[in-house]
Parts: structure tokens; C-alpha cells; sequence
């Protein structure tokens, strides 16, 4: 039977609306496959280094040089014995220089600006040539008691005092306090846009520029090392063995080796790569892990 021009058009009509009810959007599509991509975030061993690297408390990834720098205290945390060293690692764990840098006390905290090295050393700041490992300055730091990390804008290095419980600044051959009265500070990081971050007794802070602070984590205290991942999401440590993600305040515990008395000192971390260098401390060797997340 013949079927009638209305007939047909209904029809088409019709087909057309399941069409469009039965299928999803672009924007659904998109969404979707945003969702798939979500992982929980993790880390998984990569390598370690031989156990000569003797109390290594810090790691510093240069992006200019492509280097890894370690900082070895080798005898007390708070010792002016003269033994402290620095040593260059591959980023397959080959130890490629023992002693980059030796005659330093407890070296710690590590960062570059203007093709400078700079260290923390119980009570000065050493200020090495990134291009020749030479100890250019020591810059004595009044009534320090125990410096520890160390990051920069480019324009200031920033430094904090635990046992003094403050962070100081050094800018133009000066050194200056930031902001004291912060318990036990250590883990410092400063952010693309020039905020500073800390660890303290009391959490993870973003400091403001006249040195007072927001609280952004107050379960992961007494913190170690920081790497910040973007502006909500932050890695940081304990020493005694754990490793936690913070994102928007909120923390996840990736890692712990506290039971193995393998330490979780001052991270480096390879962007790019995601690859997170931990000195074990007592362990004597740094262990590379590959970090897994996306959200």
C-alpha cells in the first residue's frame, strides 16, 4: 500500500527523536572519558641507589642541568664535624659523584637561584657554584639554631630554622625573617605564583606575604619534605616513614615504611616524569618512585 506524504514525514520525525534521545551528547562523551581516566593515586618502585650515601636527608632535581643532588649529613644532624658532603646521582640511581661537595657540617635543605646552589647547614647557608661544585659563601645566620629546607621565587631563597621555629629569607647578600613562631617548621615549597608553603607541628600552611598563613591540613603534622603538584595538590612527608597526597585539604596516605625504619626525610620529585626521590636517611640510599594520579 501506497504510503501517504504525512505518513512519511511522521515517520522521519519519529526516527529522528529516538536518535536523539537514545544517544549521548559530545559533551557526555567527553565527560565520560574524563571520569575513565580517574585513577587512585599511588607510587610504585622504580630503583634505589647503592646504601652509600650516608644520612641522606634531601634531594633537589635541578630542571636546568637535568642533575639530582643529594645531601648527605654523614655524621650528627647538628654536628659542626666537617664530614657533611653533597653527591650527584644518575636518574637511574648511579651514584656519579660521591663527593660533588665535601667540608660541609650537616648539609639539609637544597635550591638553585642564579646558577647558585644553596644549602642549609645547622647555622649558615652555603652558597655553592651550581657549574663547578665550589663553596663560593657561607653566610652566617644569627641565633640559628637548626636550619633545615630550603626553596626560591628567583628572587629570595627561603629557609626555615625548626628548633627556632622560623623562616627566613635571603635576598641581595641579606638575610632577614619572614615569619616566626611557627612550631617546628621544616617543608618548605614555594608556589608559580610566588606563595609560600610550609610544614609545621600545627599542618600544611600557605603563607601570605606578610608572613601570616592558612591552615590547609592540620592531620599531617610534624611534616618533613614538600613538593607541590599544582595549587591543590601537594605531596608531603614524614620522617619516620610515610608519605602522603593532599588535595583540596584532603589527605591520602601513599606510602609508609615506618615498620622497615626506612625514612621519608625531604622528597625531590622529577615533573614531567612524576617521579618522587626519597632519602631513606639511616638506609643510606635514595629510592625512586613512579607517582600514579589523574583526577
Amino acid at each position: 500500500m501506497k504510503k501517504s506524504p504525512v505518513f512519511l514525514l511522521f515517520m522521519v520525525f519519529a526516527l529522528g527523536l529516538v536518535v536523539a534521545c537514545g544517544s549521548p551528547s559530545s559533551d557526555q562523551v567527553v565527560i565520560e572519558e574524563e571520569a575513565s581516566t580517574a585513577v587512585e593515586p599511588s607510587l610504585t618502585f622504580l630503583w634505589e641507589t647503592a646504601a652509600d650515601l650516608i644520612t641522606n636527608e634531601s634531594v633537589h632535581f635541578e630542571p636546568s642541568n637535568g642533575k639530582i643532588y643529594v645531601a648527605n649529613i654523614e655524621g650528627g644532624p647538628a654536628e659542626k664535624d666537617g664530614v657533611g658532603s653533597i653527591s650527584i646521582i644518575s636518574r637511574d640511581g648511579e651514584i656519579v659523584e660521591r663527593e660533588w661537595v665535601k667540608g660541609l657540617h650537616a648539609p639539609k635543605g637544597m635550591t638553585v637561584m642564579d646558577g647558585k646552589l644553596y644549602v642549609t647547614d645547622v647555622d649558615v647557608l652555603v652558597e655553592v657554584d651550581l657549574a663547578s661544585g665550589e663553596i663560593l659563601n657561607r653566610y652566617e645566620v644569627e641565633n640559628a639554631q637548626f636550619l633545615n629546607d630550603a626553596d626560591t621565587d628567583g628572587k629570595r631563597v627561603y629557609f626555615s630554622d625548626m628548633r627556632a621555629g622560623r623562616i627566613l629569607y635571603f635576598e641581595n647578600g641579606a638575610i632577614r625573617v619572614f615569619t616566626d613562631n611557627q612550631p617546628n617548621i621544616n617543608g618548605l615549597r614555594v608556589g608559580p605564583d610566588g606563595v609560600l608553603y610550609g610544614l609545621d607541628a600545627e599542618g600544611l600552611k600557605m603563607y601570605r606575604s606578610d608572613g601570616t598563613f592558612e591552615l590547609l591540613n592540620d592531620v599531617v603534622t610534624g611534616g618533613d619534605g614538600l613538593i607541590l603538584l599544582d595549587e591543590n595538590t601537594f605531596l608531603a612527608t614524614r620522617w619516620k616513614g610515610e608519605i602522603y597526597l593532599i588535595r583540596d585539604g584532603k589527605e591520602t596516605l601513599l606510602l609508609d615504611t615506618s615498620a622497615e625504619e626506612s625514612n621519608t626525610a625531604d622528597v625531590g620529585f622529577i615533573p614531567g616524569e612524576n617521579i618522587v626521590l626519597v632519602p631513606t636517611f639511616f638506609k643510606n640510599k635514595v629510592v625512586a618512585y613512579r607517582l600514579d594520579y589523574r583526577f
